[in-house]
């Protein structure tokens, strides 16, 4: 089974969940990035949380003394993009249900904001992880819903991870009430597990699924990613998932483990050629 990871070159990286919780850094993170780099394996740093910008994701990982910069991170905003560029060009006015952050990431990438006032009307509604959610503006996302606007979420996840006493409503959460108030689902759902979040950095770092693993806390992101892509799940116990919960998955992931630390001991002995 360690022979999966002998023919690792790259990793798709999960945050929150897998390297930290909520402003915690995990204690194996440093150790662990510190034997990745040492093993000459890449490594992109993968989120569906868009409710921060690139830039805001690269000083909150250089604060937590991470080194990255805006190419080690990809998240479900990129994703959004590459879908919008690809699949549905002719859209270029969009009313963004998100962040001030998320808003200005699609403006800077050439969107323009449309849809606050009732004759100024979008292509589409694109739903993030809105965390300065009002009602006024959720209340305009729907009504551009049930006028028949393309509907657009940035990925799937129903709560953020957090280390304070709190839930948190994430993306999928938001998107299940304007589903139920509009009686209109998403068009497309992006982020993770939509294995287009997988393809930019494959193409980039010209790699075979089984060159890349996926290392993550939930099963229904994370590893149901991975292995739409053919690439190799690797799930850590330091987030979302129990143990019994990844005992019952179906199909499991190729390795359960208890942090990242686990998995920095496997990738060093699989560079062994007698332990592999």
């Amino acid at each position: 089974m360690n022979t999966k990871l002998k023919r690792i070159r790259h990793l798709a990286l999960d945050l929150d969940g897998t390297l930290y919780l909520g402003e915690q850094l995990f204690e194996a993170t440093r150790p662990f990035l510190e034997r990745v780099d040492e093993l000459r394996i890449g490594r992109t740093f993968f989120t569906n949380n868009s409710s921060r910008s690139t830039g805001q994701y690269v000083e909150k990982l250089n604060a937590l003394g991470i080194d990255a910069d805006e190419s080690d991170v990809f998240s479900s905003t990129h994703c959004t993009l590459s879908y919008l560029r690809q699949e549905r060009p002719e859209i270029q006015r969009i009313f963004v249900l998100g962040t001030p952050a998320l808003r200005l990431e699609f403006a800077e990438n050439g969107y323009a904001s449309a849809g606050e006032e009732p004759g100024d009307e979008p292509d589409a509604v694109i739903v993030g992880f809105d965390t300065s959610l009002t009602y006024d503006r959720l209340c305009r996302a729907a009504w551009w819903i049930k006028q028949g606007k393309p509907f657009i979420a940035t990925h799937p996840d129903l709560t953020c991870p957090t280390d304070m006493q709190t839930v948190l409503p994430d993306c999928g959460a938001i998107c299940r009430m304007l589903a139920d108030a509009t009686g209109c689902k998403p068009e497309a759902v992006l982020g993770k597990p939509n294995p287009r979040m997988l393809r930019g950095v494959m193409e980039r770092y010209d790699l075979r699924p089984e060159e890349l693993a996926v290392v993550g806390d939930r099963l229904y992101t994370d590893m149901t990613m991975a292995q739409s892509a053919g690439a190799v799940s690797v799930l850590v116990l330091t987030g979302e998932t129990t143990a019994q919960q990844a005992q019952a998955a179906t199909p499991p992931p190729d390795y359960v483990l208890a942090d990242v630390g686990e998995l920095a001991r496997l990738m060093s002995l699989c560079r062994e050629p007698i332990q592999c």
